[in-house]
């Protein structure tokens, strides 16, 4: 039996930005609640894709605006860029969407959502 009066977990979002020339994605925006809502909304007004993955974003939440991600997520962010490039070739040419990547390996259980904002 639920408690309709529990708080629902708020909702968490990060945004990254990877220019040409930039040595690793850097994190752009990131909050909890009503800002992580406008992040995902202002991205997805864009034509971003938003892909959620609670568990990458808690370690990407970690990460101070306007660093980079650390090089031990350097694989996991690389297949979602891969994934994202594919799903845009796959719009271009009318073929079905391709599957989302793996989850990184399980850490902590967060209602979240990534949301990489790529120029």
């Amino acid at each position: 039996m639920t408690d309709e009066h529990s708080p629902r977990p708020l909702q968490r979002a990060v945004a990254l930005a990877y220019g040409t020339g930039d040595a690793a994605p850097k994190v752009v925006a990131k909050g909890r609640g009503l800002i992580a809502e406008q992040i995902i909304d202002i991205a997805l007004e864009a034509g971003v894709f938003v892909h959620e993955s609670r568990d990458l974003v808690a370690l990407l939440m970690d990460i101070d605006l306007d660093q980079q991600i650390p090089p031990t997520l350097y694989r996991t962010i690389a297949e979602l860029l891969a994934w994202l490039y594919h799903i845009e070739s796959a719009q271009k040419s009318g073929l079905p969407l391709p599957p989302p990547p793996a989850p990184p390996d399980p850490l902590a259980s967060l209602s979240v959502s990534l949301t990489d904002l790529q120029n």
